[in-house]
């Protein structure tokens, strides 16, 4: 099942649910059955009054979850072309059910997002009530590259980012580090990577049955401060004025063209992300500059409705099968995309992706019920 499930009982009684992603070597990629066992437990310790409090890691040093298990989902749109497969609409709705679960959970939920905490890492990240980064970590929603775009949530969290960081961010794939994720509220406490272990020691410790909230806060102040000289330099707000120069255009082709120009800027942060725009889908990226403009006044559940309409669009599309096997199956690094112009991506695709392929109601209908 590559999850793990353990409960640590307090000094009081209490108990603390732990949920392990354990599956090291594809970095926690999230496969179905991970995403549905780790609902239903979830959902238990909701309704156990003995459980006060749950956190939820990944096993391994390189990455809390690197994103969803892609290639399954690809072999499966391969296997039905121009169609939804079955396995892409039930993957996709158990995981955006999970994840709005998480920003609407009952209890205190703490997720420990070290290393790559990427795509559908990202959608368990923002999900939690204290979102906890570490020296190690970085944060990146980087389905330019891949033919997909910015899901789990994305349409939310990158849509409320200052200025026009959040499109930046969607359309480069450009990682965050920890100060980063702080600086733009993606993250609410920075603690070192060895100090875990002291985190549940001291969940273990506290009182339950009162002041709760300014307990955890205490415990939270005072690991921090052994944390805080570690904290790295932030790499995205101080470019935040000329990010937001660049993308003051009137549309995502001058959005597109204004960012590729820096292939070869003397900044590297700039050039990187420039570089991973212009090797990337330019379905993609009118995706997120659509996504974006219409997520701005969308409540959460309304944001998760569009996205799933949006990623069953894509699988009967062959840009995301195409980015999957050029950097994750064949891994040539040179996917051959179908539009490779963004200014040739006919206006009534990119219209037809936020419009449904089912019959009746919205499977996700009653996240707004």
């Amino acid at each position: 099942m590559n999850l793990h499930f353990e409960e640590l009982t307090g000094t009081d009684g209490a108990r603390i649910g732990i949920a392990s992603l354990d599956a090291e070597k594809s970095l926690n990629a999230l496969s179905l059955p991970m995403i549905k066992a780790l609902r239903v437990q979830l959902d238990a310790w909701a309704n156990e009054p003995q459980i006060v409090c749950v956190l939820l890691r990944g096993n391994g040093a390189k990455a809390f979850c690197a994103g969803g298990e892609v290639r399954s989902l690809v072999e499966a749109c391969r296997a039905h072309p121009g169609e939804v497969p079955p396995l892409a609409a039930q993957f996709f709705a158990a995981e955006y059910r999970l994840d709005f679960s998480l920003h609407t959970y009952p209890k205190p939920l703490i997720c420990w997002g070290h290393g790559y905490v990427l795509g559908g890492g990202m959608g368990l990240l923002q999900g939690a009530s204290i979102r906890i980064v570490t020296p190690s970590s970085r944060l990146a929603m980087p389905e330019i590259s891949i033919g997909l775009y910015p899901d789990v949530g994305a349409s939310w969290f990158l849509s409320r980012l200052p200025g026009k960081l959040g499109l930046f961010l969607g359309l480069t794939g450009a990682h965050m580090n920890a100060r980063d994720a702080i600086d733009l509220d993606l993250a609410d406490r920075f603690l070192l990577d060895e100090q875990q272990e002291a985190l549940i020691e001291g969940l273990l410790q506290l009182n339950w049955q009162e002041q709760t909230p300014r307990q955890l806060n205490s415990l939270f102040k005072a690991l921090q401060q052994e944390a805080v000289a570690h904290l790295p330099e932030a790499q995205w707000l101080p470019r935040r004025e000329r990010i937001d120069e660049l993308l003051d255009v009137s549309d995502v082709g001058c959005a597109w063209k204004a960012i590729s120009a820096l292939r070869d800027h003397p900044d590297l942060m700039l050039s990187r992300a420039a570089r991973t725009l212009s090797e990337g889908s330019p379905l993609t990226a009118r995706l997120v500059w659509e996504q974006i403009i219409r997520a701005r006044h969308m409540s959460l559940a309304q944001v998760f409705q569009m996205e799933y309409t949006l990623s069953l669009n894509c699988c009967r599309h062959p840009e995301f099968s195409e980015g999957v096997r050029a950097r994750l199956i064949d891994k040539d690094q040179k996917p051959h995309w179908h539009w490779p112009d963004i200014n040739n991506v006919p206006d009534a695709v990119v219209e037809a992706h936020f419009h449904k392929v089912w019959e009746g109601r919205h499977p996700l209908a009653d996240l707004s019920e």
